[in-house]
């Protein structure tokens, strides 16, 4: 058993780095549930948070690239400790927002810059590094599902926040719960070395410049983030405009509450499956499978009557297909490159995904205030599956070349 080969220190980083993404994703996951309280309380449309929440996306993409960056030179925990402060201030702030300005600060980028240092570009890294390359698929699906337990487990209770205490105390207690991410942090700190100081630096192991030269011009690390775009449109759109889409048609908040709950159950063994068959067959395969199956789920959704069922079962599937992503995506940057700099090359690919966030949730608040619907949004994202899979399809799964092998991590 896979269990069996790895050390307690292996399994230290796997735990704490699985309830930091479950704390991370769980909390970023309950956005689309203040989205009619915020915008009640203030005489605002959705466009107006719906922007704040594409900045919020885009601000995430950027900075991961940047905290990629200090990760592997500062050391992961290091990142993860000012990405829990900036992740808590901006939850506070929100909760006592008035002005747009506000919003966009908080909620917006601040918030961003916090998901980007106590997210995946962060996080998984550090667990593929802690393991065997026989292991890593695996354990890269082990930190996906925990970001889907994440959201399972805290969208609900954000509601039940909400519920309770009015959508500002909600708000004050996720902030605390972020704040819960820098005591999480303090195992890993004897493990999370910056690369500098790594066993991993070896004589001859190629440097960062060269690695970044070596991706900018492979064909294949540029199809791979391009159609990363998609997985992020999709991800975004849903998270914060499917709570609004079915309270529109007559659901209660609860339900849109536990569809988001759901969605993040069914990933949990979306994400486990997606990592442990990515060890075995083609990624770019896998990843193929996901985008293609995504289409045929919307189309579902759009076409049967709207009830209870079809809801239900629209949140289980897209669940299956959430992160399921993420393995293969990851598993594909750490084939062509090795792990030594993967926070910085994986933020690269992250940042197409959160180009693609931001254009989901803006376009989805923006066809919404202009045309009363989600549909155009809907059927966007249906096309944008079939150009992944286009796109997907002639990826090379296979060392980059001119790649030393000491950087295979």
């Amino acid at each position: 058993m896979k269990a069996a080969r790895l050390t307690p220190a292996a399994w230290t980083v796997i735990v704490a780095g699985s309830i930091v993404l479950m704390l991370a994703f769980g909390l970023r996951a309950s956005f689309g549930l203040f989205v009619q309280p915020i915008t009640e309380a203030n005489g605002w449309g959705r466009d107006v948070l719906g922007l704040a929440l594409a900045i919020q996306n885009l601000a995430w993409g950027v900075i991961a690239v940047l905290a990629g960056g200090l990760a592997d030179r500062f050391g992961n925990v290091a990142v993860i400790v000012g990405g829990a402060l900036l992740y808590a201030l901006g939850l506070w702030l929100t909760a006592d927002v008035g002005s747009v300005w506000s919003l966009h600060m908080g909620a917006g980028l601040i918030v961003g810059a916090g998901i980007a240092g106590t997210g995946f570009g962060i996080v998984l890294p550090l667990m593929a590094k802690a393991v065997s390359e026989q292991d890593r698929q695996w354990v890269l699906g082990i930190g996906t599902a925990a970001g889907s337990m994440g959201q399972f487990l805290i969208a609900p209770l954000a509601q039940q926040f909400i519920d309770l205490f009015g959508w500002t105390g909600a708000l004050n207690a996720m902030a605390l719960m972020a704040l819960a991410i820098i005591a999480l942090a303090m195992p890993l700190a004897k493990l999370a070395r910056p690369a500098a100081a790594s066993t991993l630096t070896l004589a001859g192991e190629d440097s960062l410049g060269r690695t970044i030269a070596l991706a900018r011009g492979h064909a294949s690390y540029w199809l791979l983030t391009v159609g990363f775009f998609v997985c992020g449109f999709h991800l975004a759109f849903i998270t914060v405009h499917f709570p609004g889409y079915l309270t529109d048609h007559g659901f209660d908040p609860d339900v849109a509450a536990w569809s988001i709950g759901l969605i993040g159950l069914c990933n949990v063994f979306g994400a486990m499956f997606s990592g442990y068959i990515s060890g075995r067959v083609s990624m770019k395969k896998v990843l193929i499978f996901i985008y293609a199956s995504r289409a045929v789920v919307t189309v579902g959704l759009l076409l049967m009557p709207l009830s209870l069922t079809s809801v239900l079962a629209f949140s289980c599937l897209t669940g299956f297909l959430w992160l399921a992503t993420v393995p293969p995506t990851t598993g594909l940057v750490a084939t062509m490159f090795g792990t030594r700099y993967m926070a910085t090359l994986y933020g690269v690919v992250f940042l197409g995904h959160q180009l693609g966030s931001f254009t989901g949730v803006w376009l989805g608040g923006w066809l919404y205030e202009r045309t009363g619907t989600y549909d155009g949004v809907w059927w966007t994202g249906v096309v944008l599956s079939l150009v992944a899979v286009a796109l997907h399809w002639p990826i090379r799964e296979s060392r980059v070349l001119g790649m030393r092998p000491a950087a295979s991590g």
